[in-house]
């Protein structure tokens, strides 16, 4: 039996308060390379401050992150303290989309997509330029290029924000609530981009109420309440037959109101 594959991402014992507020209390959690990992959850339960600790974009008072070559140690007890150049390092490798689309609205579609791969990798510009078409093209959008973000629609606009995190060449993915602020007519031509990502191998962490598409995308689904990850495992057991029963009373709530959008990858 050959090992099981190092992960491409382990955190351990994270921790973060607002205030007096614990938000996360000690969560661990490793990820393998190419792995899908949906986490679901009620509101305020700490699922969206997990994701954005991920590449610091909330700083945790307590614990560790291994991902690829970046090791760092919050508490500063081992003297793993991440430094501002190492913080923007890791965030290069790290993509994130999130509910509301941040694209820059006095940039072009095609602005929007280059603008990290040649402030941030030092990517030639004609090169950036030829990358960002092919992720046009993918995504369905080419012909929007030279328009501005106002122009788009909502879910046009999620696409752009996918392609230009993916523009960056990123070893992880994570999207917190992408189809949240969307019409729900809108939501499946951004799951099925999403759906695609998976299917080809992208490591996701994605925060979602679209149970349908957790389960049929995911690798493992986590279920957060109370700032602790109280149940995880394989989507078919997670979802269709919970141990808790506070995830049993979660997705009967979710699923009365789901509107079950079905995606193949």
């Amino acid at each position: 039996m050959s090992p099981a594959p190092a992960p491409l991402l382990r955190l351990n014992g994270i921790r973060k308060s607002f205030g007096t507020l614990e938000v996360l209390k000690g969560i661990s959690l490793d990820v393998v390379q190419g792995e899908v990992v949906s986490i679901i959850g009620a509101s305020g339960s700490g699922k969206s401050t997990f994701l954005r600790t991920i590449n610091a974009m909330e700083i945790p008072q307590q614990g560790t992150i291994d991902f690829g070559n970046f090791s760092f140690d919050w508490s500063g007890s081992a003297g793993r303290r991440p430094s501002a150049q190492q913080l923007q390092q890791l965030r290069t490798e790290i993509g994130m989309v999130f509910q509301s689309f941040n694209l820059w609205p006095h940039m072009t579609v095609l602005q929007n997509v280059i603008h990290a791969p040649v402030m941030l990798r030092g990517v030639k510009k004609p090169k950036a330029i030829s990358d960002a078409e092919t992720l046009l093209d993918r995504i369905g959008l080419l012909e929007k290029r030279d328009a501005y973000p106002a122009k788009l629609s909502g879910g046009q606009q999620q696409r752009v924000a996918i392609a230009r995190a993916l523009a960056m060449k990123p070893k992880l993915m994570l999207f917190d609530e992408v189809t949240s602020a969307l019409d729900p007519e809108l939501v499946h031509e951004v799951l099925t981009l999403m759906a695609s990502l998976a299917a080809e191998g992208m490591t996701m962490l994605l925060v979602t109420h679209e149970i349908a598409f957790a389960r049929d995308v995911s690798d493992r689904v986590l279920f957060f309440d109370q700032g602790v990850i109280a149940e995880q495992g394989h989507p078919d057991q997670v979802l269709r037959d919970p141990e808790s029963p506070r995830l049993r009373q979660f997705l009967h709530r979710i699923l009365h109101n789901d509107t079950r959008h079905e995606v193949s990858p």
